[in-house]
């Protein structure tokens, strides 16, 4: 560590200002709704065969 560092909880100011500041993010990453709609049309597909046997 440099000489010329001030550790944040060595006084009530610093860490107060340590704390509150906001951190530094990406842009919020969503989670993929591929799995989804995939699972959808192998259910839609399921029941279009069911159908079609119980029809046949």
């Amino acid at each position: 560590m440099p000489e010329n560092y001030t550790d944040p909880s060595g006084n009530t100011e610093a860490f107060r200002a340590f704390t509150e500041t906001p951190e530094v993010a990406g842009p919020a990453q969503t989670p993929s709704r591929l799995p989804l709609i995939v699972g959808a049309a192998v259910v839609v597909l399921v029941v279009a065969v069911v159908a079609w046997l119980a029809l046949r």
